[in-house]
This record gives C-alpha cells, structure tokens and sequence, in this order.
C-alpha cells in the first residue's frame, strides 16, 4: 500500500525536477561536490561575494536532494516557485542573511499554494492560502525554500512513516529510522541534499532526529519564532508547546540561520513574538561557564554509548576550563506521565482518535490508537494489574485514561508551572549557566520507535519546561559499546528496557550525540554551549 504513493511522487519529483532544470544547466561533477563540501557559513560568503550564484547552488542541491530521497523516501515533494524565489532574489540589489540558501521545511510548516498534510489523508485538499511566517521571513532574508520533508502520520511518532508518502529511513544506515517528527528533514539533511532545514518539536522532533542522523539541532523556546501559518492535527494544545527550530550539519549553521530569522521582519508580521534580536555578543563569548550535567534521568536509563558522550563530553568541558556541576533532574516519572502525557491525552485520547476517521492507520501509529480506543475504566484496571509488575508501564497507560473535570485540567496546568518554577530554583542554587545532559539515540531500528515511546524523557522534559535545548554529535558507536550492551538492564527489567536494548543492537558506526540546555530565551547561550561542545569533539565527531 505504500509502495505506490512513493512511486508516484518520485515521478512528480521528476517532472518538476526536469522543468526546472534543463540539461544545458547541470552543474559540473567537480563543481558540484566542492558546493555539497562547503559548511553553511562558506557557502554564504560565497554567494555575498558573487563566486558562486545562487542558480548554480540551488541546482546543485536540487539534484542532490533526488539522489538522497531516492535512497531514504526523505521528501515529499519539491517546491516548484522556488524558481520564482531564485528569479526574486537575482532581481533584488539588497541581499539577507541567507541569500541564495537553498532551505528544506517540514512537511506541516505553510508554503503557499501546497499542502501541510501531517501524513494525513483528510489534510490533502486543503491548500495554504499564504506562506507561513517563517517562510515569510525566509524570503525576505534570500533563502529559497525548496522541498518539503516526510513526517510520520499525525506528528505523533519518531518513525517517520505515513500511508501517503512512505516509510523514512536513515541514509547513514537505511535499515535504521532516522528518527522524528522531522525524520524527512534529518534524512535529507544528513544525506548531504539540504544544507539547512527547518523542522518543529514538541516532545523531541527535532533532537531526536539529530541524535539520530548525527546532525546539530536546536529547539528554541516555543514562543522565540512564529507558529503563525504552521499547522497541526490536534490545535489548541498550550500547556506543553510547540517549537520551531533549525536542524544542519553545525552550530554555527543554526546560529546563522536564528541570527537571520529574529529580524524586524519576523517582529512586524507577528507582533507575538518577543522582540529579541540574535545576542552575537553572548554567542562569540569564551567566558568560562558553570555547567550542570546527568547522564541519567532515573527513568529511562540509556545505552552504554549515550551516557559515555556525556562522561567524556563533561572530561573535555572541564579540562578546557569550564567548571562542572553534579545535577539530578527532579521527578522524572511523574513529568512523563503526569505533566507530558496527560497534556496531549487529557482528554482520554478522543481528539487523537478524531484525527484518524476515514484514515487509513500507518503501523508506526497503531500501538497508541490501539490504546486510545481502550475505555477509560479498561485503561485504568489494566494499569492496576499491571502496577506490581511493570510499575512504569502501568503509570504511563494511566496517564492516558485523561482527565474528567476542568478544575482537574486547571489544577494540570498549575503543576506544570509549579514544576517549572521548582526547576528553575533548583539550576538557580547551582549557579547554573547551562546544562550537558543525555538524548535518546543511537538511531533505532526501523519499527522499533513505535514500541517505545515512554522512551522520549530525555526529550520531553525541555519541551514541559519550554527550555532552549540543541543537539550536538559527538561520536560513533564503538564496539565496546556494543558489548557493553550486552549488559544493559536498564532500570526495570520490563518489556520497554529488553526492546530499547534490541532497537539500538548492531548500530557500531552510528552517531553518538549530547543535549545541551539553557534557560528560556538564552538560544544565543544554548547555541554558544553547543559550539563548544562541538569544538572539543571533533576528534569523536561523525565524518
């Protein structure tokens, strides 16, 4: 059943690709591998100065692009106008901040005249009227959007697999998920065909497909850029918000690309959005810094090589000079369960349901419609049996029986502000600047995330806290990891610690990464600790 869909936009992709892109215009062999090597920053001063065009490079990625969704099923399409884009910008005598930078955005995120599907078939005759402010603002600053990216069916999932556009795999290993919601944009980026891609994250979307892909990501606090013409299954969901942010292949890419994005032309279209310029000042800064660090959350305990970047990222820290502080992130369990779950199933899961009438269900899904589908009562003595046993799995199938009153909403709503208020007291007694703590990875096999996803609490915390948290590759996979491995328990013996361990068996090669976090509204901080994350490891890094 999928087979299909897949088949049919290669050949939309194609015709688009062969209108666009005429024989007489391809770009030289040689000259097209130089353009693909240069980071993000390069390539930008090239196009400033003229020795590149931006004709040249968008043909340069548009082919690349092909090359990479023909191995991994990254795109779902290619953006036509981004030839009127091109022709736009040639015309102007200013150029922005991203002149002539070739952009991939996630499936959800509006392109006028295209669809925002979410991998949804209810959501495919339903046209943007206008683009999204983001692309607005992309515009404006000389980028040329130029492919939306595949995304799982509802958003709802880190498998990246829909019944319109296919299953996602990993270009690093395609027998691996490269992770989700914004799995297109990893794969595609990661496989060399975007240089720079914006993707959305409200549990993980973004980070977990950076770990996952061995890319640099960032997820700003929610409200630090537009959501204005960004679409969603379920709207209305505050208590735990959504963010957009940058994924590439390094910080100073992202720093870049926020640098362009927080202009007077975002403020002026969406006078929600906090008038904050980019802090260069605080992003260039080499002040040592006080650095809070876990390597374990106490309810998802990760594999060997997750919690090893962490140890050896805090070694490298301190040796250059920064100081290191022991932390213990607070009731992590009851976070999961309590605050993040009953958030998106506060209302026993009927809204995520809806979203599936006349759907046909992707495999990646049918674990939590399953459990939507159970009554309340069902879901609340099937957790009671199961208490004794599997205790963690009880408590998450409880937190999605939902809430019965709206003085209980309120009263979730209150908590989640308390245990905001209580982290932030606790980060403030440390003299915190900033956090180094573990992210979900390696990249699991493909199937694999359907089965786990309790495994997100690495994640989900800086979404229920609305912190700036990024992503930042490290290492590989070693085999000694892999043996140790062998020795995993995690930290209930249940269903979930035996399948994570088979989900990330065998990954030796693949991406090892940290997340690094600041307070809310300190992207400039976060982006600043990432870089120097990123320094330190370069002899761990991903080639």
């Amino acid at each position: 059943m999928q087979d299909l869909p897949f088949q049919q936009a290669l050949v939309i992709v194609l015709t688009k690709l062969n209108s666009l892109y005429p024989l007489s215009q391809k770009v030289p062999s040689v000259q097209r591998d130089a353009i693909l090597s240069l980071p993000l920053l390069e390539l930008t001063g090239r196009l400033q100065e003229g020795s590149l065009s931006p004709r040249t490079v968008l043909y340069t990625y548009l082919e690349k692009a092909l090359e990479v969704t023909q191995q991994t099923n990254c795109l779902r399409h290619f953006i036509p106008e981004c030839e009127q884009q091109l022709q736009e910008i040639e015309r102007r005598k200013e150029k922005g901040l991203l002149y002539g930078i070739p952009v991939s955005i996630k499936d959800h995120i509006g392109h006028k005249g295209h669809l925002a599907t979410c991998g949804l078939i209810q959501c495919l005759d339903t046209v943007m009227e206008e683009d999204s402010v983001l692309v607005k603002v992309l515009k404006k600053q000389g980028a040329i959007p130029f492919a939306m990216t595949n995304v799982p069916q509802s958003l709802f999932s880190y498998e990246c697999s829909n019944p319109i556009f296919g299953q996602t795999l990993n270009p690093l290993d395609t027998r691996r998920s490269p992770g989700g919601s914004s799995g297109g944009e990893g794969a595609l980026i990661a496989g060399g065909g975007s240089i720079l891609g914006m993707g959305s994250d409200m549990g993980g979307s973004i980070r977990l497909p950076s770990s996952f892909c061995g890319l640099c990501g960032l997820k700003p606090t929610a409200e630090r850029l537009s959501l204005s013409g960004v679409t969603g299954p379920v709207n209305g969901i505050l208590a735990v918000p959504c963010a957009l942010g940058p994924m590439a292949r390094d910080v100073d890419s992202l720093a870049l690309c926020m640098k362009a994005l927080l202009c007077q032309e975002m403020f002026q279209l969406d006078p929600s959005v906090p008038p904050i310029p980019f802090n260069e000042e605080v992003y260039s800064s080499s002040t040592p810094l006080r650095v809070g660090y876990y390597d374990t959350d106490g309810y998802f305990p990760l594999p060997p090589c997750m919690r090893r970047a962490v140890k050896e990222t805090r070694s490298a820290l301190q040796a250059a000079g920064h100081q290191l502080v022991p932390f213990s992130p607070p009731r992590i369990p009851y976070v999961m369960n309590e605050l993040f779950m009953k958030t998106f199933f506060a209302d026993g899961g009927r809204a995520f349901l809806d979203v599936f009438i006349g759907n046909i269900v992707d495999p990646g899904l049918k674990p939590q419609v399953n459990t939507c589908k159970m009554p309340r009562l069902v879901k609340k003595l099937l957790a009671l049996l199961l208490k004794p046993l599997f205790p963690r799995m009880a408590d998450y199938l409880s937190s999605m029986a939902g809430m019965r009153s709206v003085q209980e909403m309120w009263d979730h709503h209150h908590q989640i502000q308390v245990y905001r208020s209580q982290f932030i007291s606790q980060w403030q007694e440390l003299q915190l600047d900033v956090m180094l703590c573990p992210v979900l990875g390696p990249a699991f096999t493909t199937g694999y995330p359907r089965k786990l996803l309790g495994a997100i609490s690495s994640t989900m915390l800086y979404n229920v806290l609305n912190f700036p948290a990024g992503i930042v590759p490290v290492s590989t996979v070693t085999e000694e990891d892999e043996e140790e491995l062998k020795l995993y328990k995690g930290c209930c013996d249940d269903p979930w610690d035996r399948t994570l361990k088979q989900a990330v068996s065998g990954a030796v090669g693949m991406p090892v990464a940290v997340q690094c976090v600041a307070l809310p509204w300190q992207e400039e901080l976060c982006l600043r600790f990432m870089k120097e994350v990123e320094t330190l490891s370069r002899g761990r890094r991903v080639p």
